[in-house]
């Protein structure tokens, strides 16, 4: 079996670079190591800078008519005190807002979308288990049930943070730090007013919720490598501490019953030293792990994908490969990268660690908060680099005739 392109992994870069690429009439084969997207509190964020290529795509109408709830504005909670702190409806985007839709609508979305194109190929329960080698370069995959797939122009990796190329050594990356993990988990709501994104935090205690419209989809943070103390002290305390921190949740004693619920994010920020090497390229988390912070890793890995088609689509139509070009997808999208990962990281090593600091008062939110709230002009800047990043891509590479 053999393709022009053969992607490994079937998260959103994985699908949209196999969209983007097939577009282009180049033969692509993309591999999915489960049988079916329904997997829970994966990324559910498509932010403006997506749907902006979904619309140059002419997909987006078809795109907002899957099940979603809109978030346009972010409300923190500080020390007890309720603010705002980013807008996103002054953004000029033909979508001015958040999409909260499931990965797995997300996903079905795209292999739909891709499927129109001759070119596009998907194969469900694949697991890859080694890359192939040959003539110096990344010639192919060998899947766990023996069998191997010829990649006779490039593999792509977007198999995620836990992607064989990292597993493997084949792309080394650095560990930039993070010192919390995040337990996500589900309350119905109580109430139905209202699609926003809130954040609680207080000394020792920082708890997000993204409403999803029937409930609330919630991420306790706590310092990394709590997780198994954590559940030492037993589901109770959990309960009051989720309490303590959101009693507009209600009654948690029959809602959360079972650790099973609580599903745990370790939490990883790093980037690969080289994304590429002859034959193989890596894009989204595989090339660069990102922090929950700003729910931007959909988004950026979407980029990549983007870019990687703009670069390499025609090379690949018209030579052999396109080793020559690989490392110009790198250069492209190592700026933003870089950008994107130093805020997550200046949050979190100048806000999230001090907060869980023992004894830290905290009396009052900090001034830029307390500056977001009291001018809402100001909430555009947060709301800008939320909604459509930095360097976003637009879309160049070739459609086939």
């Amino acid at each position: 079996m053999a393709h022009d392109v053969v992607i490994i992994g079937c998260g959103p870069a994985g699908m949209m670079a196999g969209l983007l690429f097939a577009r282009a009439g180049i033969s692509t084969l993309v591999l999915e190591k489960h049988g079916d997207f329904l997997r829970d509190f994966r990324g559910d964020t498509v932010h403006p800078s997506t749907m902006e290529i979904l619309h140059e795509l002419g997909m987006l109408e078809r795109f907002l008519e899957r099940p979603h709830d809109r978030i346009e504005a972010a409300e923190l909670q500080i020390a007890g005190k309720h603010l705002t702190v980013g807008d996103l409806r002054f953004l000029r985007t033909p979508a001015p807002f958040i999409a909260m839709m499931p990965q797995w609508e997300f996903l079905d979305f795209l292999k739909r979308e891709a499927a129109a194109f001759p070119a596009f190929h998907l194969h469900m329960d694949s697991d890859v288990a080694e890359l192939l080698k040959a003539e110096g370069r990344i010639s192919g995959v060998r899947l766990s049930d023996g069998s191997e797939i010829e990649a006779a122009k490039l593999v792509i990796a977007a198999d995620g943070r836990s992607s064989l190329a990292r597993r493997t050594g084949t792309l080394p990356a650095t560990n930039l730090g993070a010192p919390m993990d995040v337990f996500w988990f589900g309350v119905p709501k109580k109430r139905t007013d209202g699609n926003r994104l809130r954040g609680i935090i207080d000394a020792g205690r920082l708890l997000v919720m993204i409403d999803r419209g029937r409930y609330w989809q919630c991420a306790f943070v706590f310092p990394k490598g709590m997780a198994e103390s954590l559940r030492a002290e037993g589901l109770a305390k959990m309960r009051a501490r989720i309490g303590e921190a959101a009693p507009e949740l209600g009654a948690l004693d029959d809602v959360l019953t079972d650790w099973n619920q609580f599903h745990l994010l370790t939490v990883t920020l790093d980037r690969l030293d080289q994304w590429s090497r002859p034959g193989l390229l890596a894009i989204g988390d595989a090339a660069h792990a990102m922090s929950p912070i700003g729910g931007i890793g959909i988004n950026l890995a979407i980029q990549d994908a983007v870019a990687a088609a703009n670069i390499l689509s025609v090379p690949l139509l018209a030579a052999k490969h396109a080793d020559a070009f690989l490392s110009e997808v790198q250069k492209r999208r190592l700026f933003p990268t870089r950008v994107i990962q130093a805020g997550q990281k200046a949050v979190q090593d100048r806000f999230l660690a001090r907060l869980f600091q023992p004894g830290l008062v905290l009396s009052k939110p900090p001034l830029p908060m307390r500056m977001l709230n009291r001018f809402p002009i100001l909430r555009r800047i947060p709301g800008r680099i939320i909604g459509l990043g930095v360097r976003r891509e637009h879309v160049r590479s070739p459609a086939a005739a």
